[in-house]
């Protein structure tokens, strides 16, 4: 499935609920299930900086596609840092760099956010688009 589709599903999914407030909290809520990231990735590398909570992201590329992990001391962060993880993992770098994270408007999630949070989470979409576009092909 490619990233205009996972986008689809996602927005299709959580407009299901009605209410924007409600829609993050279920977000929220499914964030609580996701994995921790171990103890090795927690390191300042992979930190996001910007905000006074911790959040990590790990990119990886491997077989022509990026991967994202992230975690976070703040719920909200892990639950829509994890969103835009979903959304890219396994895209190809161009597909990365070319493709913007329409769900975060698209669902009302960033007015559920203090501006810190909300700077913090295109900080998160600038690392991933970085790291992506160092992967293009012709890219300097």
């Amino acid at each position: 499935m490619d990233f205009a589709e996972r986008q689809r599903q996602l927005i299709e999914k959580y407009r299901a609920i009605p209410d924007a407030q409600s829609r993050f909290a279920a977000i929220v809520e499914a964030a609580k299930n996701r994995p921790l990231l171990p103890n090795e990735f927690r390191i300042d590398p992979f930190r996001v900086e910007g905000c006074r909570v911790r959040i990590w992201l790990v990119p990886e590329y491997r077989e022509d596609r990026c991967w994202f992990r992230t975690d976070s001391d703040a719920v909200s962060l892990k639950a829509i840092g994890g969103l835009l993880c979903d959304l890219y993992s396994g895209e190809t770098p161009e597909a990365v760099v070319r493709e913007a994270p329409a769900v975060l408007t698209e669902l009302g999630l960033m007015p559920q956010l203090a501006e810190n949070r909300r700077r913090t989470l295109w900080r998160i979409r600038k690392k991933i688009h970085d790291f992506a576009q160092s992967f293009v092909r012709g890219a300097s």
